[in-house]
């Protein structure tokens, strides 16, 4: 299973699956590593950078036959891999927003309005991570939080990117404001052209969920809309996507500064 009650205790117990989820849990130092299981067979590179990590952190390490692996996460995909730690530590947005005023880049915040699968919000965070982003906030309720699966289809960028959890996203869009950011929401309808959008100030950008998009009381606390131009008949990407071609303008613009 990916989650369970620690034996003994109240404190809950992730398990992370897959060789690069658990290698960057384990270099990220996020969060306390309890056990590390590897399959007996299982070997190469990723292996045994995954083992040095660990014993320089003093993870107890198992070798197990693989149907035990499978028992463990009840047949999910595992790679031969799990590492058991403790839960995700969220970040504080309000401090988050504050160290992006005093910083000498300007911030780059991903605002995330109900993102509910866990397979985009994972690919939207490795995009993030690989764009430069420099903190992901999230609803408290209604959307996908960071889960095992989460950390898997991220390859780990969640142990590296901070993340934060928010209550009322339209206030704390409003303390974003307040730290001196441009908050650009996406629209796959109206807005104006992403691709001739100066970008390279501080700013939040707040990408919709799958379905809805931006929720209407979102997009009212948004300085901005901007959309992608496209040319086919599908509508409009994925919100995993459309994150990506969002994220990379911006690190493209900011990359051509002088």
């Amino acid at each position: 299973m990916n989650s369970r009650r620690d034996r003994g205790t109240e404190a809950a117990v992730e398990i992370v699956m897959g060789p690069h989820a658990a290698m960057e849990t384990l270099r990220a130092g996020k969060r306390t590593a309890r056990r590390l299981f590897l399959a007996r067979e299982e070997g190469g590179g990723v292996i045994e950078e995954i083992l040095r990590l660990a014993r320089a952190r003093q993870v107890p390490i198992e070798f197990c036959p693989r149907p035990e692996l499978d028992r463990q996460v009840r047949g999910a995909t595992h790679q031969g891999v799990l590492l058991e730690v403790g839960p995700f530590p969220y970040a504080d947005a309000e401090a988050l927003v504050a160290a992006m005023q005093r910083g000498a880049e300007p911030g780059f915040l991903l605002v995330l309005d109900g993102v509910q699968d866990p397979q985009n919000l994972g690919a939207i965070v490795r995009s993030a991570d690989a764009a430069g982003v420099q903190a992901c906030v999230l609803p408290r309720d209604r959307a996908a939080g960071v889960s095992p699966a989460v950390v898997r289809a991220s390859a780990g960028a969640t142990e590296h990117l901070p993340i934060a959890r928010v209550a009322n996203l339209a206030t704390f869009l409003e303390t974003a404001k307040s730290h001196g950011l441009w908050v650009v929401g996406t629209d796959a309808a109206e807005g104006r052209d992403l691709f001739a959008t100066d970008l390279t100030g501080p700013i939040a950008l707040v990408i919709g969920g799958e379905e809805r998009g931006m929720r209407a009381l979102t997009k009212s606390r948004c300085d901005l809309t901007v959309r992608i131009p496209a040319r086919g008949r599908v509508a409009s990407l994925n919100a995993a996507a459309a994150a990506a071609v969002c994220l990379f303008e911006v690190a493209r613009q900011r990359s051509q500064r002088p």
